[in-house]
């Protein structure tokens, strides 16, 4: 039993947006058990997390990730989506499990330190005859303690067959079926309170073949999984879509039954209005990721107007080689940023931005039990100081002062009430041996 004592504010990002000054929250056996202000009723001692000069959120949640992408930061820097996936394929076709299990460590430790207790991560390369990579992602997620959601992703249409990667990073259909059915039978725990669930990701329209996206969907929806691809992220694709299939990007994964409650999609930058009540009409969210848009040149997604549509939106890193970083916190203040930009100052508030990067993507990965401090909740609790030089001057609001100001790391983290980051170091790794120089 833990107590998260006298925060300086409990933000609890429930329905009614309470926000509790002086709060505390009291952890037990990984639920939150007791929500308030003072000392609460407790049959035994706990053990106390002193809470002065903290903001208590809900663990942020990041929607979209390429953790083997880590170990490639700063390539192609002047190059959008295509050009940049181009000169990078072939050095991704070269990654084994020794790589993967050091890009999920950088990565994952990244958005630990951000303040992430929840994350997926859409793997989708697959050199011929390297064995392991979900599988040491998957290690390091449950060494660290992050509740993880990775997609088994997939590519078969290769530049043979039209397709944008090279033959040597796709598969055959069938390899990829049983590959990803196999990862569901061994890896996905849909208890409530899971720490690991799988999703079907087929990589994109010009990485993936009609018939995988059906099947991949047929796959996903007999073993009752959630399903994931990118969609409409440039200008190129949309113009690929409309060349090779005759639709619009989201005109054809409605047409290939890739709609639906148990869908979200990556990017949807290049959206229009017709677009954007289809998703809404089907219950498709959308994993929103305004920096690595941005990196590539890629565009603006219209976040503002699909969340006034009805549209579940989530937050998202996106990979680090189209970020260059994993920092949730920063990716919250992003999005606050480019929606003004786009939409004028009254367009998103902080508040606003921070219930995207918590509710919003735990409706992203059809979750109900994470995304705020609620009684009953998984006890996914971040911890951020506001009494940094960072922070001086914001004393007048110190919730919106983790959007509007520089992002700190996270003090303190907990993950189904279990410590990931205490005083501002990971618990279950080292940091140090991480760094390459």
């Amino acid at each position: 039993m833990i107590l998260l004592d006298g925060c300086k504010v409990v933000v609890t990002m429930d329905a009614a947006g309470t926000e509790l000054e002086n709060g505390s929250v009291l952890i037990d056996g990984g639920v939150i058990s007791w929500v308030g202000q003072g000392r609460p009723p407790v049959r035994e001692q706990p053990e106390v997390v002193d809470g002065r000069g903290l903001v208590a959120l809900p663990g942020l949640i990041n929607t979209h990730h390429h953790l083997y992408q880590t170990l490639t930061r700063v390539r192609a820097q002047q190059a959008g989506l295509f050009d940049w996936l181009r000169e990078l394929y072939p050095i991704w076709a070269t990654i084994d499990a020794d790589w993967e299990r050091t890009a999920a460590e950088v990565g994952l430790a990244e958005l630990a330190l951000s303040g992430c207790s929840t994350t997926t991560d859409h793997h989708y390369v697959f050199p011929q005859g390297v064995i392991g990579l979900l599988e040491a992602e998957i290690e390091v997620a449950e060494q660290l303690g992050l509740r993880f959601h990775p997609c088994r992703g997939s590519m078969d249409l290769g530049q043979s067959s039209g397709g944008l990667p090279p033959d040597r990073v796709v598969e055959d259909i069938d390899r990829i079926l049983a590959a990803t059915d196999d990862a569901i039978q061994r890896f996905h725990d849909p208890a409530p309170g899971s720490m690991r669930r799988i999703a079907v990701g087929p990589c994109s329209p010009f990485s993936v073949s009609e018939r995988l996206m059906r099947e991949s969907a047929a796959l996903a929806r007999r073993r009752d999984v959630r399903l994931h691809t990118h969609i409409a992220e440039t200008q190129d694709e949309d113009a690929y879509c409309r060349t090779t299939f005759n639709r619009r990007p989201i005109e054809l994964l409605e047409d290939l039954g890739f709609l639906g409650p148990d869908v979200w999609l990556a990017h949807c930058v290049h959206v229009n209005d017709a677009d954007i009540r289809r998703l809404a009409a089907t219950r498709t969210a959308v994993a929103w990721c305004p920096t690595s848009n941005m990196r590539l040149g890629s565009g603006f997604a219209p976040a503002r107007e699909m969340i006034d549509a009805g549209v579940a939106v989530g937050l998202a890193v996106d990979g680090s080689a189209s970020n260059d970083g994993g920092n949730l916190l920063a990716e919250t203040r992003q999005a606050l940023l480019t929606t003004r930009a786009r939409n004028g100052a009254g367009a998103m508030t902080a508040r606003q931005a921070l219930w995207v990067a918590t509710r919003g993507g735990a409706a992203c990965l059809g979750r109900d039990d994470v995304g705020a401090i609620e009684v009953g909740k998984r006890a996914d609790i971040a911890l951020f100081s506001i009494d940094g030089l960072m922070h001086r001057g914001a004393e007048a609001d110190p919730v919106a002062a983790l959007v509007f100001c520089n992002p700190g790391p996270v003090q303190h983290l907990f993950v189904e009430g279990k410590p990931v980051v205490h005083d501002g170091q990971l618990v279950n790794l080292s940091e140090a041996t991480m760094i390459w120089t």
